[in-house]
């Protein structure tokens, strides 16, 4: 496909890894469409004159919605509300069906491309590096609505003709990222010369990607056609909470003291987990 020429439709194009998204493809010269509920909040993003918009509810679609987004070459689907709240089981009652029915109504209408991105909780409690080939054991509503929405897609696959990508994000960081993150709450604490940094004993390892990074992986992912299937969206490194935190003061030449074990190690997470990158690498090298 030609750059240029090439149309693609990101939903949940206003959210964190959405703006991103929509920011690299640009760079790429991909024409783009951004759907969000409220598109109009995406004006604080210097990229919104530059995309078409249209506002859409998943919950509310049009007859025709692969028409009504003037037939894209390539959707990749962002948008999932409700999060960080894991457990919640509206992911399984409302988001897992909106998207499912969403994605249908647009394969049935043409769509032969698709990226969605999935999370690396699909794995469950599996401690030690992770691979796309490795059985999933969802242990949270989230997660479970995510790995049953990729089932959807492969049996929706079998009917159609469609090219799709599940890419299972890891851990992201970088600027405009929800303000309960870690990182994200330092900032906070330091910007109130806080004595203290309350946190968990750090220990857990985990596998993080700066934002910006993650974006050019599923732009990549998303724009060719070699590779299909389940991808690791990962810097195949771990790294520890208390790391992470320890290398982001020194980065910015701050201070402040770890309060260590004040909180509880969250009980949907095993202690230490990567992911396996290999399949990414062999997408991100080609030319």
């Amino acid at each position: 496909m030609k750059k240029q020429s090439t149309r693609v439709l990101v939903t949940g194009a206003n959210g964190f890894v959405g703006s991103y998204v929509v920011r690299e493809l640009l760079k790429q010269s991909y024409a783009v469409c951004a759907t969000s509920s409220d598109i109009f909040t995406g004006k604080r993003f210097e990229w919104f004159d530059s995309v078409e918009k249209r506002q859409m509810d998943l919950a509310v679609l049009p007859d025709d919605v692969y028409d009504f987004f003037d037939r894209p070459d390539i959707l990749i689907h962002l948008a999932w509300g409700g999060l960080p709240n894991y457990k919640k089981l509206f992911h399984i009652e409302r988001n897992l069906f909106e998207s499912y029915f969403f994605i249908k109504k647009m394969t049935e209408g043409g769509l032969r491309h698709l990226s969605v991105t999935g999370t690396c909780f699909e794995y469950g409690m599996k401690e030690g590096c992770l691979k796309e080939d490795m059985p999933t054991a969802p242990c949270t509503s989230y997660s479970l609505a995510k790995d049953t929405l990729r089932k959807f897609i492969q049996e929706l696959a079998k009917e159609y003709s469609l090219d799709w990508k599940w890419i299972r994000l890891f851990y992201l960081y970088g600027e405009g990222q929800a303000k309960n993150s870690i990182l994200e709450q330092l900032k906070t604490a330091l910007v109130q010369k806080a004595v203290n940094f309350p946190m968990s004993g750090g220990e857990q390892e985990r596998d993080y990607l700066p934002i910006e990074k993650a974006a050019e992986y599923i732009v990549k992912i998303s724009t060719q056609s070699r590779h299909q299937g389940i991808f690791n969206c990962c810097s195949g490194e771990p790294i520890s909470i208390r790391n992470l935190v320890e290398e982001y003061l020194i980065k910015t030449k701050q201070a402040i003291k770890l309060d260590l074990g004040r909180y509880p190690y969250p009980d949907y997470e095993p202690m230490a987990f990567w992911g396996d990158n290999t399949k990414l690498k062999e997408v991100k090298d080609e030319r």
